[in-house]
């Protein structure tokens, strides 16, 4: 065999894999199915080595699963939706369609040098008309359901990408794709009603057993259901009462004034007649301009101006004082919160800085707590009540059921569960994405789009100057239409829908691509659906993975599937990063993975972004691991030429007893080798233990290269090797499998298995301790029990003389391992 070359290698099987069509998939339901799925990309224009990371992962569950005889569905597409397309035509005058498209074709070429198994026949890109006429009919059903709906509300903005933001999208007071601050603005949008099915996405988080904690933890929070007491204080002045949210009615005898929002419904009727009312409104409105963040962070000043006005406690008919703040938002419980310092750390330093009044209503179990004496809020989980009525000395848990029900008795509160989850805000004013399909008509108001009038398509004549805001709008093509209720003259809604909306439910495209009729059919989506494995970011636990599993839902009560959840299993893959950084090119620290692939071909690349790391946690990119990963392919090529002659003259069957002890002990390597890739592949995900076993049997074939060995081994250790490595080196191990006459294609055969007699290991040698330091080895057969162990080490001459004269306090035998004499 000549050197090895990846490059001729590599073309030649990849043109092959696509002329004969071999990862095509049907329907076969005599072989147990599994999906496995990458989150598919946004068409930026080149993979980057996350990408690289991200399908490789999956190539090698798709590649195992396959050969361990399931029916594999491995498909890809592109999330081509979104601003970044919209940014391009500004910037070079190039329609978005075209720039998209144009990445699309480069991306996908680069995808098919990787030699990943997809099923290209099944692609889904969001941006096809074909695609989103489906995206417009969910929203149809949605809206049909009372799920989709549109109101005035005060939304967040990001001036840079000139529209409106889900609370999802904003991370840290920042817009999630460029990083601007985010301000509120009001408008008429358009919001599904994710809100409907919140304590059904709480609840089924129990179910998702494959998923990572974090990810579970990380959804549990952002919905941040909570139980507690709503109560209403009277404003005698104002003949109103305010609603309260509180989740810690044991403290309600400690109030000493009432916070608002700035929103406040109540505000205008506060205003009114108000002595500062201009003060109070320049101070509302600069609160509305400041983030989320900002007004909610513990570490931000807490501000606020008195109304003049009062509100009276309920529970003990107290006075306190009714202020604005900028620290109470409009969208969480009721835009009112009790204000409690001697409980609460912000109420604490809120009432500190304007000299409120501060009663103590709880101390800890084993001792007073006096006022003077406290310099924070006392937020311990437990605690007994002072100054509280009738519920003075009762344990905090047991006084908040008791408070809670004096206000459910009296009628002045009622038990309420409530979530920090809010309803997904869809609407967006861009131009690139799929069109929201409503006509509004003067005389008929609201419409939907016909089905058989979908999709309602994106036009062309649209202006892409900086700047713009939805481009819709000034198409007079799209803009002017007929109402399907009337036929008279009516108009088009301008927005988009968000870009998750498409992704919300591609994994269900997937299984029934071609589909003219429907989404998908119930009994494909059925017999595909649930994904088995899912791969992606820790960065979409929030936003795409919560929005799928809302779509799931909203899907299968519609009967249009029969399961609960989309993903089953998920693995969340850390980032590649150099320098201690990610990648990026205002850093100068990125690595092209087209330029590694043609230096040393894809298999080098999949082999070393699998082996440098555990596949959850970042990887340190490293130039020496690559030359290292290519350094193992050109040695597993070497030593497969070197018994090519043997590995044709071997045969499958051939008797194991005629092996010497050496050959036994290589064999037993082999099939512990076996036993731990296929553990490490397919239970653990563990890619680099894998590889690393692999890389041992490699290492204990070469000690073999000068020596006469049976064929019949030979020929097992060199099949069982490259189907091992298939998954992870596709090309090169097609190449040697075809060398070695293998049947078929090696991705084809099936996962070789462990011969349990062979593991068994007939002597081991063990360590002989003295106080814990090694003085001699022993070979000893491998089922020896302990006290036989403990027999003959303490018989062996040397233990004898180095314990002469010393006493014996005891031994420890640690089978297969060591015996440890513990002498003093």
């Amino acid at each position: 065999m000549e050197r090895y070359a990846p490059q001729e290698i590599e073309k030649k099987w990849q043109e092959k894999w696509q002329k004969d069509d071999v990862y095509k998939t049907e329907i076969d339901r005599t072989q147990p199915e599994y999906y496995v799925l990458e989150m598919f990309p946004y068409p930026s224009g080149n993979l980057h080595m996350g990408h690289v990371r991200n399908y490789s992962i999956g190539d090698v569950i798709a590649r195992f699963k396959k050969m361990q005889g399931c029916n594999v569905l491995h498909p890809m597409g592109f999330d081509a939706f979104g601003m970044p397309a919209e940014n391009a035509a500004i910037k070079h005058g190039v329609k978005p369609a075209d720039w998209t498209y144009s990445n699309i074709e480069n991306m996908k070429r680069q995808q098919m040098s990787m030699g990943l198994s997809y099923d290209w026949s099944r692609e889904a890109v969001t941006c096809r008309p074909e695609y989103y006429r489906w995206t417009q009919w969910l929203f149809e059903l949605f809206y049909k359901k009372g799920l989709a709906y549109k109101k005035e509300a005060s939304v967040n903005w990001c001036d840079t990408c000139g529209t409106v933001l889900a609370n999802e999208q904003v991370i840290d007071g920042k817009c999630w794709r460029c990083d601007s601050e985010v301000h509120k603005k009001d408008l008429s949008q358009w919001f599904l009603k994710i809100t409907d099915y919140a304590d059904e996405l709480l609840a089924d988080l129990d179910k998702l057993k494959g998923w990572p904690e974090r990810v579970k933890t990380m959804q549990e929070n952002w919905i941040g259901r909570s139980e507690g007491l709503e109560f209403d204080i009277d404003v005698p002045a104002l003949g109103e009462k305010i609603a309260v949210y509180t989740t810690r009615a044991d403290t309600a005898y400690g109030v000493t004034f009432v916070a608002l929002a700035a929103e406040h419904p109540l505000m205008e009727k506060i205003l009114a007649d108000n002595p500062k009312a201009e003060e109070l409104r320049a101070f509302a409105d600069k609160v509305k301009a400041q983030s989320e963040l900002e007004r909610t962070s513990g570490e931000s000043e807490k501000e606020g101006m008195f109304t003049g006005l009062y509100a009276v406690n309920p529970f003990n008919g107290r006075k306190v004082e009714l202020w604005v703040t900028n620290y109470v938002l409009a969208e969480y419980g009721t835009g009112a919160v009790m204000g409690v310092p001697s409980e609460d750390q912000r109420d604490w330093m809120f009432a500190k800085k304007y000299d409120l009044p501060i009663i103590v209503t709880l101390r800890p179990k084993d001792r007073e707590l006096k006022l003077e004496e406290m310099t924070e809020a006392y937020t311990a989980k437990d605690g007994i009540l002072v100054n509280s009525a009738e519920f003075d000395g009762m344990e905090m848990h047991e006084a908040l059921a008791a408070i809670v029900e004096k206000a459910v008795k009296e009628g002045f509160g009622r038990r309420k569960v409530n979530y920090r989850l809010r309803d997904w805000l869809i609407s967006r004013q861009r131009y690139w994405g799929a069109p929201i399909p409503v006509i509004y008509c003067d005389k008929c108001g609201e419409q939907l789009v016909p089905e058989e009038e979908l999709p309602v398509k994106l036009p062309e004549d649209v202006n892409f100057e900086q700047g713009t805001v939805s481009p819709l709008a000034q198409s007079e093509s799209f803009v002017h239409c007929t109402c399907p209720q009337c036929g008279g003259p009516a108009r088009r809604e301008t927005d988009t829908m968000d870009t998750f909306i498409c992704s919300s439910w591609y994994y269900m495209r997937y299984t029934d691509p071609h589909n003219t009729h429907k989404p998908f059919a119930a009994d494909k989506v059925n017999y595909w659906a649930p994904v088995d494995q899912y791969i992606g970011g820790i960065e979409h636990a929030i936003l795409h993975l919560l929005y799928s599993r809302f779509f799931t839902k909203v899907l299968r009560d519609e009967k249009l599937l029969d399961f609960d959840e989309p993903f089953q299993n998920l693995l969340t893959q850390g980032m590649v990063i150099k320098d201690g950084a990610k990648m990026s090119k205002s850093k100068g620290n990125v690595v092209s993975p087209e330029e590694i692939i043609q230096k040393y071909g894809a298999d080098t690349a999949r082999l070393f972004i699998l082996f440098a790391a555990p596949v959850e946690r970042d990887l340190e990119w490293s130039d020496q691991g690559v030359e290292g990963a290519f350094r193992f392919l050109n040695r597993v090529w070497r030593i497969v030429a070197h018994f090519e002659d043997a590995i044709r003259e071997g045969i499958d069957d051939y008797d194991h007893s005629t092996l010497t002890a050496e050959e036994k002990s290589l064999r037993r390597t082999l099939h512990q080798t076996i036993k731990k890739v296929t553990e490490d592949v397919g239970e653990r995900f563990m890619f680099n233990t894998a590889i690393s076993a692999v890389m041992e049997l490699v290492n204990a074939f070469y000690a073999f290269q000068e020596k006469t060995v049976h064929p019949g081994l030979v020929r097992e250790i060199s099949f069982a090797l490259v189907k091992m490595l298939a998954p992870f080196a596709p090309h090169i191990t097609e190449e040697l499998w075809s060398r070695m006459e293998g049947k078929g294609s090696v991705h084809d055969a099936r996962w070789p298995k462990f011969d349990r007699a062979a593991i068994v290991e007939d002597e081991v040698e063990i360590v002989l301790q003295i106080n814990g330091k090694v003085r001699d080895k022993l070979t000893v057969p491998a089922d020896m029990e302990p006290q036989e162990m403990e027999k003959l080490a303490l018989a062996q001459p040397k233990v004898v003389e180095l314990t002469a004269g010393k006493t014996v306090v005891k031994v420890i035998c640690v089978p297969k391992k060591l015996v440890n004499i513990v002498v003093k």
